[in-house]
């Protein structure tokens, strides 16, 4: 005879995992990695510690998963876009860049850049964990589009380093902001606005006379 609790508390059993992440997250983005603790992750997903543990040794190891579970993926669609593009590289930036918006920046993962960005220094393997599993895939994602555009005439020639780094930097600004001012209603940013501009000057420039421009 089949019994309906032993089904229910499988069920339960395999979400597990994926109600802890989502505890974490949510605890990661509102206290910060230092404040947030493992007691607290467990209490927020309804289980025990001891139940914690034999999913996640420590809590790097499940700011890991989070990491991995959550944006990842997202960068990895993103890759894939990029590698299969088949319109003008002015397109494709739109779409990245707003894409970033709604899977990214809109949501609570933003927050997991100003953890980032914030407690760092304090943790330096999980910096560099996140370096290499996000910010050097995105880096070189960004990359890899600036060099497209320059190969198919699109872009003029230039330092695609230095130029990535320029990219970066508004889009990383945007959710600092969200985080921080537009938290507290101040002066809040209209995201959509504000990405829209970036990407006319990134793609257009300031200057109505290109050739005006100074060598």
């Amino acid at each position: 005879m089949n019994c309906p609790f032993k089904k229910r508390w499988e069920r339960r059993k395999e979400a597990r995992p994926q109600e802890l992440l989502a505890a974490a997250l949510d605890l990661f983005v509102e206290r910060g990695y230092s404040a947030t603790r493992l007691d607290d992750v467990a209490a927020r997903a309804g289980v025990s510690k001891g139940t914690l543990y034999l999913y996640f040794a420590n809590k790097e190891e499940l700011f890991k998963a989070v990491v991995r579970e959550n944006m990842v993926p997202v960068l990895g669609e993103a890759e894939d876009t990029v590698e299969n593009f088949e319109g003008s590289t002015a397109d494709l930036f739109r779409e990245i860049i707003l894409g970033w918006w709604e899977r990214i920046g809109s949501t609570k993962l933003s927050g997991i850049a100003k953890l980032m960005m914030a407690e760092s220094s304090n943790f330096p393997e999980v910096a560099q964990f996140y370096f290499e599993e996000v910010i050097s895939r995105g880096n070189a994602m960004i990359v890899s589009m600036l060099e497209r555009g320059i190969k198919r005439g699109e872009f003029r020639s230039i330092d695609v380093n230095q130029a990535m780094n320029v990219v970066c930097a508004p889009m990383l600004m945007l959710m600092m902001w969200k985080h921080s001012f537009n938290a507290c209603r101040v002066d809040p940013l209209q995201p959509e606005a504000y990405l829209n501009s970036f990407i006319d000057l990134l793609l257009n420039g300031l200057l109505s006379d290109r050739s005006a421009i100074p060598q």
